[in-house]
């Protein structure tokens, strides 16, 4: 699970620190301690100014820093437990694999790594801090994804029961574009409070209703996990989505306003900002049949071309059937003894060289010799097939519903109890004292 690279570059630049972007100022402070970590107030500033940065690139509105303070303050103490937690377990991220991310990221947004560093440069980044939180950020990640992994057990059957309802609904092509405001309500919360908090919800629907900007009032008043992306939670499957959300957008469609709903943390607001359809899952499969030389000692590269060749020759002259050849010559006893068939198989399984055989021979043409790893060959494409594999892809695909959805569900766990089970502090001012 690389969960990390869908928003990174984003959240990457939203967590570079002061130095990126300002002179250290004169009078720092630890506005809050993390266990036996520190987080500064150049650390809130520094993001709180990178985050209006991208905003204004974006014509994003903002609300007030105090807010986005708070937001900022969160992220930096789940991240800063992570971190502590990547150092008990020797996590480490090394130059190579920190540089094929990078490169990896810069491909996706259709940049060379030189316009990358130019675009932070023009946005006043420093790319040596890009990198570095870069790193803070895949390290956090491979943190929560070892500890999580732990914790999530799939049976078969599951497996088997999600399936069955995804070829029932029909549903498994379907993906919902989606953003999300969480308004969240302590355990113990008064009824008064609870009061307030749904009133407040239905104000924020009626806003939205009223054509007020989803993301800004995330940014002001959502406390869910990707506040500070607007609130958006992107791309996703009905199955993929936490269970709150998939009870209650079934039957909506582009630009359904949906809630406010409950749940045991508090009340939700969702807004469905796109929809696409249905899909089916279809794959051309490939009947050959092959004869297999390999090189020895006795027997040389040309001697092996040589033979293959005279053998071919044999078989387009009806001198001797394919089927004859290759029990006689080929090396590959599983398919010798089926006169060198393969049976019917998608090319993916193939060695690159064999696979772009299969995939090019007209059916019936019988190849020149060519050479792979395994030896030398000449191959026969006997018949091509489109399979539909939607069912063997809706179990896959119901897998990996259950691992993202227990993932997601598991990681939140996770992080609450790191939190609650950390020392968390924020030093009084000196300067409040009266």
């Amino acid at each position: 699970m690389k969960k990390w690279k869908s928003s990174l570059l984003g959240l990457t630049l939203w967590s570079l620190a002061a130095g990126s972007i300002a002179a250290p100022q004169e009078l720092d402070k630890v506005v809050t301690i993390v266990n036996d970590s520190v987080i500064l107030q150049s650390d809130v500033d520094g993001m709180l100014k990178t985050v209006r940065m991208n905003a204004a690139s974006q014509n994003q509105p903002l609300p007030s820093n105090d807010i986005l303070s708070e937001q900022i303050m969160e992220k930096l103490i789940i991240e800063t437990l992570q971190l502590q937690q990547a150092e008990q377990f020797g996590i480490r991220i090394d130059d190579t694999r920190l540089d094929q991310a990078i490169a990896q990221l810069a491909k996706e947004r259709k940049m060379s790594i030189a316009q990358l560093q130019k675009m932070l440069t023009s946005n006043g980044l420093s790319f040596t801090m890009f990198r570095e939180q870069m790193r803070r950020d895949m390290t956090a990640s491979e943190a929560r994804t070892i500890q999580v992994r732990r914790r999530i057990n799939i049976l078969p059957q599951e497996v088997e029961n999600l399936a069955e309802q995804l070829n029932k609904q029909n549903q498994q092509g379907v993906k919902f574009n989606i953003s999300h405001i969480q308004l969240r309500i302590d355990e113990n919360a008064s009824a008064v409070l609870r009061e307030e908090v749904l009133a407040q919800a239905d104000e924020i629907v009626k806003e939205l209703k009223g054509g007020a900007d989803f993301a800004n009032l995330a940014y002001s008043y959502s406390k869910g996990p990707k506040a500070l992306q607007g609130g958006e939670w992107g791309w996703m499957r009905q199955e993929e989505m936490p269970t709150i959300f998939a009870d209650q957008i079934k039957a909506y469609g582009k630009g359904a306003i949906i809630g406010p709903f409950r749940s045991g943390i508090g009340y939700h607001i969702l807004k469905v900002n796109d929809v696409q359809g249905l899909e089916t899952v279809s794959v051309t499969e490939i009947n050959a049949r092959h004869i297999l030389m390999k090189t020895s000692v006795i027997m040389s590269d040309e001697g092996a071309q040589r033979q293959l060749e005279k053998t071919r020759r044999a078989i387009m002259a009806g001198e001797q059937s394919f089927a004859d050849a290759a029990q006689a010559l080929s090396a590959d006893p599983g398919s010798a003894a089926n006169g060198g068939e393969l049976g019917w198989q998608t090319p993916d399984i193939y060695v690159p060289e064999f696979k772009d055989k299969v995939e090019n021979l007209s059916v019936g043409t019988i190849s020149q010799p060519f050479k792979t790893v395994h030896g030398w060959h000449i191959v026969e494409v006997l018949e091509r097939r489109d399979v539909d594999r939607t069912d063997a892809a809706v179990k896959n695909h119901a897998y990996r519903i259950l691992f993202s959805r227990k993932f997601n569900e598991e990681a939140q766990a996770w992080l609450q109890e790191l939190r609650a089970g950390a020392y968390i502090e924020q030093p009084e001012d000196d300067n409040d004292q009266g």
